[in-house]
């Protein structure tokens, strides 16, 4: 009798084992399958974004052909929206002429407080601004009034200054110690750091139209217009498998090219991703 239970208890331990074998396979083949899952997705979406990444690289160079090209198949530099169809993607592009806008790293202060005063800036904090951005930019370590230097930054709590450089973007314009996020929103479409000529009002936007008439009405002199555009041309792309990309590239045309076939069509001085 005890070795039939004995026999029986073995055989109930091997079923337990043999349980307990089976649900550990089940297990790791879950995590092994699942694992294999996520693999495939993250391949997937790597795919699909580099997709769209290519998709939105060549759609920057398409537009920058239809600007340069003089007949009806020509792109004005005018912010809207054009739709390029590219091998399973869709992208939307947009240029827009840097001439048109107000030289961040040239324009007189007169021109800079004009600006601030259309965007609604009070006249007393306008001057101030444009004093401490003309501070920003100069090499002179001395500043304006009512401008500020590096004493002023540290007075303020800040441990920066001005760095006695040009600006490299306007979202550099948000460490200038008066300003604030609500007028560089306002100032960010009508500045650029990329052209250091007075803006083309065959190419301006009304408001920047506008500034400049009462700045030459106030005897402000022309510094003259590029002769070579600057273009900011915008891609987003967006790839039949549902990646997205958004290349944004800032290209000069090169005008003595023209003349000379050795020479470059144009240079790129930016190309960045933009991140949402």
């Amino acid at each position: 009798m005890k070795t039939i239970l004995g026999a029986a208890r073995q055989r109930g331990f091997a079923l337990l084992i043999v349980l307990w074998s089976m649900a550990l396979l089940a297990l790791i083949g879950t995590r092994i399958t699942a694992a294999g899952h996520a693999e495939a997705q993250l391949a997937t979406n790597l795919r699909a974004n580099a997709v769209a990444e290519a998709a939105a690289d060549g759609a920057v160079f398409e537009a920058l052909f239809h600007f340069m090209d003089g007949s009806a198949g020509h792109w004005p530099a005018d912010g809207l929206a054009h739709r390029v169809a590219m091998p399973q993607a869709q992208v939307a592009v947009t240029l827009v002429n840097e001439s048109s806008k107000i030289s961040l790293n040239n324009a007189p202060p007169t021109l800079l407080i004009g600006l601030l005063r259309t965007l609604g800036v009070n006249r007393e904090l306008a001057a101030v601004l444009t004093d401490q951005i003309v501070d920003w930019r100069s090499r002179s370590l001395r500043p304006h009034i009512p401008g500020a230097t590096g004493l002023q930054y540290r007075a303020a709590g800040r441990d920066w200054g001005p760095p006695n450089q040009p600006f490299r973007t306007v979202n550099e314009l948000g460490m200038v110690l008066s300003m604030t996020p609500e007028i560089l929103d306002r100032l960010r479409p009508y500045l650029s750091p990329y052209t250091y000529s007075t803006p083309n009002p065959d190419v301006a936007p009304p408001l920047i139209r506008a500034v400049l008439a009462e700045a030459a009405a106030g005897g402000l002199a022309s510094l003259g217009f590029d002769a070579e555009p600057t273009l900011t041309i915008t891609a987003s792309a967006v790839s039949s498998g549902g990646g997205r990309f958004t290349r944004r590239a800032v290209i000069r045309l090169n005008s003595t090219a023209a003349a000379n076939a050795n020479l470059p069509q144009f240079f790129v001085l930016k190309w960045d991703q933009v991140t949402e």
